[in-house]
């Protein structure tokens, strides 16, 4: 029992992170950047100001967290992964799985296209973009440490599983990139595989 108790505390502490940074994502794009406080984001997650303090400085790093969180579950997923299973499609089905479980519908309802463009000036905001480059980072190590363990490598000194964690973020934000700029909704998970398929090929010229 001793032993188990880290890992749900640790459990709990990531959950309760989570739905602060979901209640800042969700408020943020519904009422606009400036118009969102801690202590509204703080009611919306049903905690008090005061644990929004404990885990976060502001709204921006609130934010931000969500891929941190996305990134640690990735990793977890990748250990529970069969170990004869190509690296390759072990991450692309993790990652498909962490982004389909909070993907919305792609349909070109007015509604979601005022939901894409205010996600957009969101993401603009120099305030969440320094979080960001942040959140990348610890994002990176945490899948760097995964895949380490898989191919047996040592996620500090060398070179490879942190080349593929910087690939999978890189891979993860182009298809995130691609769908908030297309002219027409595309599904999130669609792009994910075409991105990953093309990474697993060797990025031959279309």
């Amino acid at each position: 029992m001793a032993m188990e108790a880290p890992g749900l505390r640790e459990r709990k502490k990531r959950e309760t992170r989570l739905a602060l940074s979901r209640a800042a994502i969700r408020l943020s794009i519904e009422r606009g950047w400036d118009n969102v406080t801690v202590e509204a984001i703080a009611a919306e997650a049903n905690v008090s100001v005061r644990t929004f303090r404990n885990y976060f400085a502001n709204k921006a790093e609130a934010i931000a967290a969500s891929h941190v969180e996305r990134s640690l579950r990735i990793a977890d997923e990748l250990r529970t992964r069969p170990t004869d299973e190509p690296l390759w499609d072990s991450i692309t089905d993790a990652v498909q799985a962490q982004f389909a479980a909070g993907e919305r519908s792609a349909t070109d309802s007015e509604d979601d296209r005022r939901w894409r463009d205010a996600l957009r000036l969101m993401l603009a905001e120099p305030a969440l973009q320094g979080e960001v480059v942040k959140a990348n980072a610890a994002a990176q190590n945490a899948l760097a440490a995964a895949i380490a363990e898989r191919t047996g490598t040592d996620a500090a000194r060398d070179v490879y599983p942190q080349l593929v964690a910087a690939v999978i973020g890189a891979g993860t934000a182009a298809a995130v990139e691609h769908c908030l700029r297309a002219d027409e909704p595309l599904p999130l998970a669609r792009v994910l595989r075409e991105v990953f398929d093309r990474i697993r090929a060797g990025l031959p010229v279309p």
